[in-house]
C-alpha cells in the first residue's frame, strides 16, 4: 500500500490530469438506495461550472418519505416532469465524447443504468468515460480504513476542503460541490 504522502500527491497528479481533459460533471438524486431506486433529479455542469442540463425526473414510483426527507424532492414536484425515458435521448449528446467526473461514481452509474433498465432502454456503461472525485479525494485526504483509504462524504470533503458551497443533496448543487472538490485536489482552486 501507499505511504499517506505518495497517496496524495499521485491524487494531485490524477486530478490535474483530469481537471487538464476539462471534464463535465454529473449527479443524481434518487428514490433511495437498492436495485429498485431510480434518478429524480439529474444535473450535468460544464468543465466551467455552468449548468449543460437540469431536470427532476418523473419515477415509476412515488418517492419514499426518507429520501424526499434527504433531498427535499415531493412527490407532488416530480408529477408533472418528463420520465427517465422522455430525458435520456436530451442528456446522452452532453456527455458522449466527453469525460465525466463524479462524486461516488459506482452509485450515480448504477442509478443511470437502473435508470436505463427501468425505462427499458439500452444502457452500456463503456460508452461513458468516468472518474470517481470521492475515490480521488480517500488518497488525497489519507485517512486510512479498513483495506485502503477511508471515503468521505461529499459534505465532509467540502468542509475539509474549506469549500464554501452547500451539499444541499440538490443535483446542481452537488455536482458543483464535486468539481469544487476535484479543483481544490488538483491545486486549481480559482479556475
Amino acid at each position: 500500500m501507499l505511504s499517506q504522502s505518495a497517496a496524495r500527491q499521485s491524487a494531485i497528479e490524477e486530478a490535474r490530469r483530469w481537471f487538464n481533459q476539462k471534464p463535465i460533471y454529473l449527479d443524481t438524486e434518487t428514490t433511495g438506495l437498492d436495485d429498485r431506486a431510480e434518478i429524480v433529479e439529474i444535473a450535468v455542469l460544464d468543465h466551467d461550472g455552468a449548468p449543460l442540463f437540469e431536470s427532476l425526473v418523473k419515477p415509476r414510483y412515488p418517492i419514499p418519505a426518507g429520501a424526499a426527507q434527504i433531498h427535499g424532492i415531493s412527490n407532488a414536484a416530480v408529477a408533472g416532469a418528463p420520465t427517465w425515458g422522455d430525458l435520456w435521448p436530451q442528456i446522452e449528446p452532453f456527455l458522449q465524447g466527453r469525460t465525466v467526473g463524479i462524486f461516488n461514481a459506482d452509485f450515480d452509474l448504477r442509478m443511470l443504468a437502473q435508470s436505463h433498465r427501468f425505462a427499458q432502454l439500452v444502457w452500456t456503461r463503456e460508452a461513458l468515460t468516468s472518474f470517481c472525485i470521492m475515490q480521488l479525494y480517500a488518497r488525497y485526504y489519507g485517512e486510512r480504513g479498513y483495506g485502503g483509504f477511508r471515503w468521505q462524504s461529499l459534505e465532509k470533503a467540502g468542509r475539509q476542503c474549506r469549500l464554501n458551497l452547500p451539499n444541499s443533496h440538490r443535483a446542481a448543487d452537488d455536482a458543483r460541490l464535486a468539481r469544487a472538490v476535484l479543483l481544490h485536489v488538483a491545486g486549481e482552486s480559482n479556475a
